[in-house]
């Protein structure tokens, strides 16, 4: 049996680690993206729809804005197909309370 150097391989061993750490590092950031980029399309959805509202409040109707293709249901459509029965009544109470409804 060939005479090992115990720290040549402690050092190899931590080169293989760091390496595996790296790709999970790579992987975490990764993931912090997606939450950051869901949380920022998120608030421009509500944005929009905050928007929409006051548009009709300030006097343009559904036709009108549909007719210059601002329809309010793209938007809607799109996330209530992603969604679960859960969140989309936790949405409704949010948007129940940003438009004042209760």
């Amino acid at each position: 049996m060939a005479n090992l150097d115990i720290e040549q391989t402690r050092n190899q061993a931590r080169a293989l680690l760091d390496s595996r750490i790296e790709s999970v590092t790579a992987l975490v950031r990764s993931r912090q993206r997606i939450t950051e980029l869901r949380d920022q399309l998120v608030a421009a959805e509500r944005d929009d729809k905050r928007a929409y509202v006051q548009a009709t409040r300030d006097g343009w109707s559904t036709d009108e804005l549909k007719k210059l293709g601002l329809e309010p249901s793209a938007v809607k459509r799109r996330r209530t197909a992603k969604r679960s029965a859960g969140q989309e009544q936790e949405t409704d109470q949010e948007t129940a309370s940003t438009t004042g409804e209760q």
